[in-house]
């Protein structure tokens, strides 16, 4: 509904409107002078358009003003200007000028009305002046026709007057304008050509004006108390019945005018009976304007089912908690014998609790037959056959119950049977009538004396005939009724298992791409119609996802840069455009916002088909919508949550490391410049071997440090997905010799031994990472293991696999450690090793180096006592060319 749209720009402009009772008096000029005075506090005014009739005195305040190049177009083949909106949204002016704001716009303008365009203009954050009559006001209409004799046609919707950010009123004294009409000649307004001014209309339309801007001021004043939180109550709830009849517009805006003034919730409740799907075009089209007026008054949309209109509409308002109903009545009071009561006395009896609305409609030149019901009767040859093969069976049932010497009752009772299930296997109601006449006729034919003539001697027989007749069709109306009732049933069952679905596979669906296909699916399976839904990321429109309802794929239709263009109008303007709306109407289909709020998740296209979508099929598609918003938006704050714990994750691992090496850096710097100082102040006192001895534990300080420095900026890499991995085939022994060439010089304190059961064995690995574990690994054997110990390397193949095992013969670990040794900053019961604090990151790198592979590291015992490391990587065949 387009009073309920929200739009997704920060700021929003401002709107002004001039209000008049009628043409000529002074809003245009009034405007004008408004917008001089604008300009000259430095606001950056333009005129975007003035209807080109306006007097020479306000023509004359153009002069000093930017006025805007109108735009060329076509009205039933008359050329005419119209406002340029995307020259104005592309000027940006701070303040812009527009005359008529119930103007409707000329074919190949993107809105309907130009009350549209002011609207797009407000959400781009641009301020407008604008004019308007009471005459053009939706509710006012019928009010102002009935004092001046005019319906006009051009009307904005009330909402938009109501939450105007200021209202002027422009008065001057009725017999000044009457003056003012008859020097200037302005009367020639569209609006006002066909009125005479008298003194007295013009004074009951001023009225009316004087008494809408004292409606708005209260409005303004109680929304302001609702939102300051000050008591405010109220239990009125206005219920008008939609119908597809040329008077229910004026019902309509008699109740909104009445939901205005009580304060109360607006709904406009459509009963649909068994008869719709037979309404001709006409009353079709009248009936969706009529909802689309509805909407535009502020009122909620419900539909219900039934033939029983009276019933209907009294059992919704007693289970809404309705407190009064607006009807319609014709001016006809007389009605034929023998006739129903008339709908307003069957709603007034099923409802003897509830106020109702009265209000005098004029009568249709239509007969009380309407033209859908005369056109509902549709012969069908099938039909036609099955009701005539029905009738001959029970005739033949007839014949065989005489011949056994049943009694004419049964027989007759055989015929009401035929009637029933007539009316089972037909399509239309006509068929039972038809057939309970015919089987009358059939049965005196055949059964009666004198047999095979239409006459009957007994006295009794008109009695039967009548009786046969009204029970044969009753029983049909009551069956073809029933068929109804269950197909509406269904059909409503049918709707609400899409929607109770679309709920168990949204909660179901992982992703947003699952999202909007399970989405897609359903609203393909209810509307039976293509789909087109374009996800959005970052503001703007991914490629589109086409589900197709039928064979016959016609994506390539929905997929131009035109169709594009609306999608991409909807995302900016968070409202609905395309096919059957009044914004961007020649698309092919109809797109709408899937949002919460303000945030736009994605635009759905459905393919229009030539037929708008009925208002109970509109509310399933706003729900379904509006789930799927919520499930998109429901990811997406899971994936926020999810990326915000990633990074305290990694905020945790940063203030870690600087707290671990914060001590690890400082004690080998400061071994390293103490050596260096003594080298420098006492070098020449000392012998050769304390300066070997020194200028060894620099050395061994400085490769801490480098090793140090490279497990840090390894652990950086992998957490911050920058480890870049080059794969290649490598034989294993090659990186284990090239390891052994960088371990801590202590390795010549242990004995450390290479057994290869395969010297060719090669494996797909990165070199450099690989040889970066095995220096991690023995280096961790070195640092816990006592002087003279014996550490293996071993290296075999298992299956598609490279197997390589670090083992030594310490103390061990023990097995409530060993879960946790592969942990980052984990370094078990051994904090000191080597004179040095371990930081825990060693075997942590080496699990995610060899992880990265594809690979993987465990520990286990070495019997009798000590430590293996196995890790595993993706071994490659040796190929040999002779």
């Amino acid at each position: 509904m387009e009073q309920q749209d929200n739009y997704s720009s920060q700021y929003k402009g401002q709107l002004k409107i001039f209000f008049g009772y009628a043409a000529g008096v002074g809003k245009t000029y009034a405007m004008l002078d408004a917008a001089h005075t604008e300009k000259k506090h430095g606001t950056d005014v333009v005129v975007g358009y003035i209807r080109p009739d306006a007097p020479v005195q306000t023509r004359i305040l153009l002069k000093d003003l930017e006025t805007l190049p109108l735009l060329r177009s076509e009205h039933n083949g008359i050329p005419v200007n119209e406002f340029d909106l995307d020259t104005a949204i592309k000027r940006h002016p701070d303040l812009i000028l527009i005359d008529e704001l119930a103007h409707t716009n000329a074919d190949g303008c993107r809105h309907q009305k130009r009350y549209q365009d002011i609207r797009e203009l407000l959400t781009a954050g641009i301020d407008v002046y604008t004019t308007v009559n009471v005459q053009n006001i939706e509710s006012l209409n019928d009010t102002v026709a009935s004092i001046t004799g005019i319906m006009v046609e051009e009307r904005i919707p009330d909402f938009l007057f109501d939450e105007a950010d200021q209202v002027k009123l422009v008065d001057i004294e009725p017999q000044e304008l009457i003056e003012r009409l008859e020097t200037e000649n302005t009367g020639s307004c569209p609006d006002s050509s066909n009125i005479t001014f008298t003194i007295e209309n013009l004074t009951a339309l001023r009225e009316i004006s004087l008494r809408r801007c004292a409606d708005r001021v209260n409005k303004l004043t109680e929304a302001s108390r609702i939102k300051n939180k000050g008591e405010y109550h109220t239990d009125e709830h206005i219920l008008v019945c939609l119908s597809s009849s040329p008077s229910n517009a004026k019902i309509i805006r008699t109740a909104a005018r009445m939901a205005n003034a009580f304060k109360g919730t607006f709904t406009a409740l459509f009963v649909e009976t068994s008869d719709f799907s037979s309404m001709d075009d006409v009353d079709r089209q009248r009936l969706r304007t009529n909802i689309y007026l509805a909407q535009q008054l502020g009122a909620t949309i419900e539909t219900v089912y039934g033939d029983d209109i009276p019933f209907q509409i009294a059992e919704f308002a007693r289970l809404s908690g309705v407190s009064k109903i607006v009807i319609g009545r014709s001016t006809i009071t007389r009605r034929p014998l023998f006739v129903k009561p008339a709908l307003t006395e069957q709603l007034i009896a099923n409802a003897p609790n509830m106020d109702v609305h009265i209000i005098p409609d004029q009568p249709s030149n239509r007969t009380s037959f309407p033209q859908h019901v005369r056109k509902h009767i549709i012969f069908s040859v099938a039909d036609i056959l099955k009701s005539i093969a029905i009738l001959s069976a029970a005739s033949c049932l007839g014949f065989l119950f005489q011949w056994l010497g049943f009694d004419e009752s049964n027989i007759i009772m055989i015929y009401v049977l035929a009637v029933l299930v007539t009316s089972i296997v037909t399509v239309n109601r006509i068929y039972s009538l038809i057939i309970s006449i015919v089987s009358v006729l059939v049965f005196n034919f055949l059964f009666t004396v004198p047999k095979f003539t239409l006459m009957a001697y007994g006295r009794g027989y008109p009695v039967t005939f009548a009786i046969m007749f009204i029970c044969a069709f009753l029983t049909g109306t009551l069956t073809t009724r029933m068929k109804t009732v269950a197909k509406q049933a269904a059909r409503a069952a049918f709707r609400t298992k899409v929607l109770f679905d679309t709920n168990q596979l949204l909660q179901q669906a992982e992703d947003q791409k699952a999202i909007l296909t399970s989405t897609a699916h359903q609203l393909s399976k209810l509307l039976n119609r293509d789909i087109i839904i374009y996800p959005v990321e970052k503001n703007s429109l991914k490629n589109p996802l086409v589900f197709s309802a039928g064979e016959n794929n016609a994506a390539d239709s929905y997929l131009t840069e035109n169709e594009r263009a609306v999608a991409d109008w909807v995302l900016k303007n968070n409202k609905h455009a395309g096919a059957t709306t009044q914004t961007l109407s020649n698309a092919k289909c109809l797109y709408l916002a899937i949002r919460v709020s303000n945030s736009v998740y994605g635009v759905v296209g459905i393919a229009a088909c030539g037929q708008p979508l009925d208002a109970s099929e509109n509310n399933i598609l706003l729900s379904i919508l509006g789930e799927c918003a919520l499930a998109l938006e429901n990811k997406k704050n899971a994936q926020e949550k999810e990326e915000a714990a990633i990074l305290a994750k990694n905020e945790q691992l940063r203030a870690n490391l600087l707290r671990a090496i914060s001590h690890d850096l400082r004690t080998p710097l400061t071994s390293i410049s103490g050596n260096a100082s003594n080298l420098i102040s006492n070098g020449s006192s000392f012998d050769e071997y304390t300066k070997q001895t020194i200028y060894q534990d620099i050395y061994d300080d400085s490769m801490w440090l480098i090793n140090l420095v490279e497990n840090l900026l390894s652990v950086t890499r992998l957490e911050e997905g920058r480890l870049n991995i080059r794969i290649s085939a490598e034989l294993v022994d090659e990186v284990i010799q090239e390891a052994l060439r960088h371990v801590n010089r202590l390795s010549k304190d242990h004995e450390i031994t290479v057994h290869n059961e395969d010297d060719l064995l090669l494996a797909k690995m990165d070199a450099r990472l690989i040889v970066q574990v095995l220096i991690n690994l023995i280096d961790n054997a070195i640092k816990y293991t006592p002087k003279g110990s014996h550490i293996q390397i071993r290296t075999r193949k298992e299956d598609q696999w490279a197997v390589i095992s670090v083992s030594d013969d310490g103390p061990g670990i023990a097995d409530e450690n060993k879960k946790q040794v592969f942990d980052m900053f984990y370094s078990g019961t051994h904090q000191i090793a080597d004179s040095r604090r371990s930081l825990g990151l060693g075997l942590s790198l080496c699990k995610s180096i060899v992880n990265a592979h594809g690979g993987t590291i465990r520990v286990s015992d070495h019997l009798p006592h000590g430590t293996v490391f196995t890790f595993t990587l993706p071994a490659e065949e040796v190929k040999l060319h002779e």
